[in-house]
């Protein structure tokens, strides 16, 4: 590292790079000028940059711009593909980190760019094969979970316990005895601090916590249970209510657990 939240990497002589995690590890947050395009071919990441996250799996990779901060959160073993590329020599102009289609070629075609030479050097082969992936890149339109905690000391514990066990059902009289406030000062500092109620704060939590368990297959009624929903009826009407669709959907159908007994909207 090349000093605070920089991570050093010589990119005029590395294109790419494969970065295993182990169960609990994860990035911790960083930039970079180069533009990044972060794929998981096998397992599932959950990747942060400011108050934001998303899920990049098989079927859908991150574009992040160059210059963006972001980080991977600890989660299952897996790897994380990552190619870079000059600002100078993209086409692409999206300024804000993008959920991008990863199925059809685009998969294939980014394995293959970080086979050739081993991601080292940029030779006409892959010179020819970026430009495809320019042609064959598609935004996925997908919704993301903000992930602010309160500033508070004491909302703050709170809100650090539900995200740890995000199934704990206590309402704000029991975390008001757990922490030592009362629930109406508890509720005034979750909504002036996060700018939504503590049970909208909740659910979002809980939909956020969700995610990777949807992405790495999962059944929907497992994910609900783990995430302090008694059935997976009424996890699916929160997550519609909240992201605008359903699992399946949202995950393009591509899990068989965030497909099972779903209907896309």
């Amino acid at each position: 590292m090349s000093g605070p939240g920089r991570i050093s990497i010589s990119y005029e002589e590395r294109a790419g790079i494969v970065i295993p995690l182990a169960a609990g590890g994860g990035l911790p947050t960083h930039s970079h000028p180069q533009h990044q395009l972060a794929w998981a071919p096998d397992g599932v990441l959950t990747m942060e940059a400011g108050d934001f996250r998303w899920v990049v799996q098989r079927s859908r990779a991150l574009w992040i711009p160059g210059g963006v901060e972001h980080g991977v959160l600890p989660g299952a073993s897996g790897a994380m593909l990552s190619l870079y590329f000059e600002p100078d020599g993209c086409p692409l102009r999206w300024v804000s980190p993008t959920i991008v289609d990863a199925t059809g070629l685009v998969g294939p075609l980014l394995s293959y760019l970080m086979e050739l030479d081993g991601g080292i050097g940029t030779g006409d082969r892959r010179t020819r094969a970026t430009a495809v992936l320019w042609d064959l890149l598609e935004p996925v339109p997908v919704a993301t979970l903000p992930v602010i905690l309160p500033d508070d000391p004491l909302a703050l514990r709170v809100a650090l316990a539900i995200r740890a066990d995000p199934a704990d059902a206590r309402d704000l009289e029991e975390w008001g005895q757990e922490v030592g406030a009362s629930a109406r000062t508890l509720s005034r500092r979750f909504r002036a601090e996060t700018g939504v109620s503590f049970a909208s704060w909740r659910t979002l939590q809980r939909l956020d916590a969700a995610l990777p368990l949807l992405g790495a297959g999962q059944p929907i009624a497992r994910v609900a249970r783990a995430v302090g929903y008694r059935t997976a009826s009424a996890f699916v009407a929160a997550f519609r209510r909240e992201i605008g669709t359903t699992p399946a959907a949202y995950f393009g159908a591509s899990g068989a657990g965030a497909g099972e007994g779903l209907t896309p909207r």
